[in-house]
């Protein structure tokens, strides 16, 4: 079985195979951050598409290998920004808020991304970053271009907002 380092360097020598299977094997943290973020498919959809756009398109510009999934989490979370931004954009120009589409299957994520709305946006993508796509804190700093200690502070104080969320709901 090949690792995804391995699949990287051969992606970075522009074998599009590799460059696949790589981006196949992070889907699914793809999707969960960026829905988790941007809370609807379509967007999340756009997002993931963008993002794989851009890692194809600047993968020779990644330095270690080792690294891929950090640096494409930040992509992602760069291109999750500039929906969000759109989106309050739009908004601000008057246009009326559409209404997000909602399907039964995503009944078992309800819950948990209405409790990530509660939590400030600071503490969400660290929670998201730690606990769905399963970052270390110190890919995580790399990521946000913040801190080890920052990342670990943030994260503590969303356990404990979520703690407060959970109680009060109770």
């Amino acid at each position: 079985m090949i690792i995804i380092e391995e699949l990287v360097r051969l992606a970075q020598n522009r074998d599009a195979d590799a460059f696949t299977r790589v981006m196949q094997s992070q889907m699914q943290n793809l999707y969960k951050a960026a829905r988790a973020m941007l809370e609807n498919d379509e967007d999340a959809a756009d997002a993931i598409s963008d993002t794989i756009l851009t890692c194809w398109e600047k993968l020779d510009q990644l330095k270690k290998p080792e690294y891929f999934r950090t640096w494409m989490t930040r992509i992602l979370i760069n291109k999750c920004n500039d929906i969000l931004r759109k989106r309050n954009k739009v908004r601000l120009l008057g246009d009326e808020s559409r209404e997000i589409p909602f399907s039964p299957q995503e009944y078992d994520n309800v819950e948990w991304l209405e409790t990530l709305k509660g939590l400030d946006e600071k503490y969400r993508m660290i929670l998201i970053l730690y606990y769905v796509n399963g970052l270390e804190t110190s890919d995580i700093s790399t990521a946000l271009h913040i801190p080890v200690s920052t990342v670990r502070t943030r994260l503590s104080r969303a356990r404990d907002q979520l703690a407060t969320l959970y109680h009060l709901e109770a």
